[in-house]
């Protein structure tokens, strides 16, 4: 019997839920080939879900079907069948051919209590008596090869390389020459009081909890520079967040403060920290004035305001200069940053690694939005950077946006030209949402109307 419009809802919903707070920790693994002083490294596609872009080993979950009664085994399994669909090797066959090649678990780490999916990942260190041509499957890897565990590091110093916090603990460890027999438990000592990544060289991700729009629960601030760095979007939940903030970046030698858009959960306790530190602040000329009228002039009391436009040089990465980009449609006076190299984009709400954009209310534009979008794939940086998520690897996720929006659009288009009104078109294409997100969904329907109704008397004139 087919499923009631209602019940296929509530389906729906609860597969989301589940998607965005399943808290269950899953079993992976992480193969490190090694012969003599090199090692296999991939990098990996930037259409991946999972850290696209980012310099890794060979690797993945494990299936139901890897199962054994000894976990061991299990993951071992899991092992071998990577090997073979990733690198098209039987590793199980070579390993008894080959008696010198050894295969010893090296290190083991967890996904933090904060990620939507959480793995415990095992790292196992194959060293190969002979070096292995491996077939690499380029649906997981667009660059592969064998080099030297401090090329990596180096590369990844120089902002050429993305790497998430335990692989690049990996590859510290290889160059070290560490004993292959010494286990590293990633997990131990770890405190998560205020998550802190370091995905490129001198490019800090810190992660308050902050009044953000769920399924989000922190919004990224980040802390950018070479001697003396900048503080963008320091925004922490409340005072007990705050404190636990401020603690982590007085340890950095930061210069000035800057916000990329007027939204709360980009600003609130920013002029706490600016007078705290005693920083100017860089901001947009509408994020200024919005934020005024919103909470009144005073609210930027004691702090020197520097407008920021685009073009403007606020500060040095790697001995390049960082650049204000203006980026509208989310928010009138979202500005984004990037440096000469283009090795990221800072692009703020143009894209949430969790959740999805709104574009709606006085300061949104479709429109603007969505030339945005286009302004930024055109520049084809390295990696994109989201207030809400991780860095991705090139501009794919702003490329499946604005594709996304387009035929959003013309869903709309088509539902208002039959004589469907907002309500009509809300419950039609945005069934299967939480209540809490529905007047969302409707800003951004009425901003595509919006943008839609003023092309249309465009082409008339």
């Amino acid at each position: 019997m087919s499923k009631s419009p209602y019940e296929y809802k509530c389906k729906v919903a609860g597969l989301w839920y589940d998607q965005f707070m399943n808290k269950k920790v899953r079993k992976a693994v992480s193969i490190v080939l090694q012969h003599e002083d090199e090692i296999f490294f991939i990098k990996r596609q930037n259409f991946l879900k999972a850290f696209p872009g980012y310099t890794s080993f060979p690797g993945g979950k494990v299936d139901p079907l890897d199962k054994d009664d000894n976990e061991e085994r299990t993951l071992l399994n899991t092992l071998f069948r990577e090997a073979k669909e990733e690198l098209g090797v039987d590793l199980e066959f070579y390993l008894s051919q080959f008696p010198k090649s050894t295969i010893t678990q090296i290190a083991k780490a967890t996904s933090p209590p904060f990620n939507p999916l959480r793995f415990e990942t095992y790292f196992y260190l194959i060293n190969l008596s002979e070096k292995i041509e491996f077939d690499v499957d380029e649906n997981e890897a667009y660059e592969f090869g064998w080099l030297k565990p401090q090329v990596i590091l180096d590369e990844y110093k120089k902002g050429m390389r993305l790497l998430v916090g335990p692989v690049k603990s990996v590859f510290e460890t290889l160059a070290s020459k560490v004993q292959a027999g010494e286990f590293h438990d990633f997990d131990e000592n770890r405190d998560y009081t205020m998550p802190i990544i370091e995905p490129l060289k001198n490019l800090i991700q810190v992660m308050p909890l902050s009044n953000t729009i769920f399924p989000a629960t922190r919004t990224n601030s980040f802390i950018i520079g070479d001697e003396s760095q900048i503080l963008i979007d320091p925004s922490p939940k409340n005072r007990e967040e705050l404190n636990k903030y401020l603690k982590e970046i007085k340890t950095y030698n930061i210069d000035k403060v800057f916000i990329t858009h007027h939204h709360k959960d980009h600003h609130q306790f920013a002029t706490e920290v600016a007078i705290e530190l005693n920083l100017p602040m860089y901001i947009s000329k509408d994020s200024h004035e919005r934020i005024g009228r919103l909470y009144g002039l005073s609210y930027f009391d004691g702090i020197q305001i520097v407008i920021a436009g685009e073009g403007d040089i606020v500060g040095r990465w790697l001995g390049q200069e960082v650049k204000v980009y203006e980026i509208p449609g989310h928010d009138e006076g979202h500005l984004g940053l990037a440096p000469e190299s283009l090795s990221w984009f800072l692009v703020g709400d143009l894209f949430q690694g969790v959740g999805t954009v709104v574009v709606g209310g006085e300061e949104g534009d479709m429109s603007k939005y969505m030339d945005s979008l286009q302004k930024v794939i055109d520049l084809k940086p390295n990696c994109v950077i989201p207030s809400h998520g991780i860095a991705l690897g090139g501009t794919n996720i702003l490329e499946k946006t604005l594709l996304h929006r387009k035929l959003r659009e013309k869903q709309i288009s088509d539902l208002a030209n039959k004589g469907h009104n907002v309500e009509e078109i809300l419950k039609i294409i945005y069934f299967d949402i939480p209540d809490s997100v529905v007047k969302y969904a409707k800003a951004n329907i009425e901003s595509h109307l919006q943008k839609i109704s003023k092309e249309k008397n465009g082409k008339r004139s």
